[in-house]
């Protein structure tokens, strides 16, 4: 079978570090065209991995012959970029936030339909081990009725991963919409959704900025939230947490289970008979690590397309996500449980 051609747009971090690594790797597929409005970013990633650069995305559409677009750029432009790519007849992979509104995610969601495309929402924490495992865990019954959860994801900010650094889009609403809430809040309720086989329904949140200066989003969120069948839990999204925390506790009847809580197992479940399992599932991907790890989401995109399946994230699975994020928000800024 021929390989599978890869566009990407946008040579920032998340492409450098996840996407063209995690594409070069993959032997079904072959980087042909980059873009990128800072010409020299697009040079360099085009010369490392053998491609054609661009500056203009509507140009690289027209002229690149691709199969796949990866989307990588500040999070207002996920939903035009995705469905002029989707509209060209293009597969296509965006990063999260899928969009900064359900209109523009349903839109997005239409524009696949229409085109017989594949569109996946690179949310990478359903496909780290511990997560895999605690899902089975609570599907074989293992830890019995679950009543509540806790799970987190904070980090020192984007400034340090960012290529911008302190000058990054993440600080800016106009391009980013939302801070920490849609740069790490969607991936945990994307995560929760995931883990507990069920959806959210209500959400009472506090989504509040100080933390960072000359910022204009978000970058501290606490939010409470319930599902269809009557789960409790908190979900924590910060840029002021000073060491990364990206830890998940869900409470069952039958015992407690501790996912990337502990610096030795990725997933410890304590029984309420008093006995420990204790699971080595390798670590979960970190900034820190600088990216060597493999998030999986490329291979699982990329299968979805050979196989001709449903991509594990499709745009309705993105789309429920972000609806929690869009939640929050309007709790917030309401100050009442928001129901959806």
């Amino acid at each position: 079978m021929s390989k599978l051609k890869v566009a990407v747009v946008g040579c920032g971090s998340i492409a450098r570090y996840r996407h063209l690594p995690e594409y070069a790797a993959n032997d079904q597929v072959e980087i042909v065209a980059v873009c990128d409005i800072v010409e020299d970013r697009a040079k360099e990633m085009a010369e490392k991995y053998g491609a054609k650069a661009y500056t203009d995305y509507k140009t690289m559409l027209a002229e690149a012959d691709a199969d796949i677009v990866s989307v990588c750029t500040p999070n207002y432009l996920h939903a035009p970029v995705s469905i002029d790519a989707l509209n060209v007849g293009k597969h296509v992979l965006c990063e999260k936030p899928m969009a900064t509104s359900e209109e523009d995610a349903l839109a997005m969601i239409e524009a696949a339909k229409n085109n017989n495309k594949k569109l996946m929402i690179a949310h990478n924490q359903r496909f780290v081990p511990s997560h895999e495992k605690a899902r089975e865990l609570i599907e074989n019954g293992e830890i019995g009725k679950i009543y509540s959860f806790r799970t987190a994801f904070g980090h020192p900010g984007p400034e340090g991963w960012s290529i911008d650094g302190k000058d990054s889009w993440f600080f800016r609403k106009e391009e980013a919409f939302i801070g920490a809430m849609g740069d790490l809040g969607v991936h945990k309720t994307d995560l929760m959704r995931y883990i507990l086989g069920e959806d959210f329904v209500e959400v009472g949140a506090f989504v509040e900025s100080g933390a960072k200066e000359d910022s204009t989003v978000d970058d501290n969120a606490v939010c409470v939230l319930k599902s269809e069948s009557g789960i409790i839990g908190t979900l924590a999204a910060s840029w002021a947490y000073q060491k990364e925390d990206n830890s998940t506790v869900i409470y069952g009847e039958k015992g407690v289970i501790r996912l990337e809580d502990d610096p030795e197992y990725a997933l410890i479940v304590h029984y309420r008979n008093g006995e420990t399992k204790n699971f080595d599932l390798g670590k979960i991907q970190s900034n820190d690590e600088g990216g060597q790890t493999s998030t999986r989401v490329i291979e699982n995109f990329v299968n979805s397309i050979v196989n001709d399946t449903v991509p594990p994230i499709d745009g309705e699975e993105g789309m429920k996500s972000l609806k929690v994020v869009l939640a929050a928000l309007k709790s917030s800024e309401t100050k009442q449980i928001v129901q959806f």
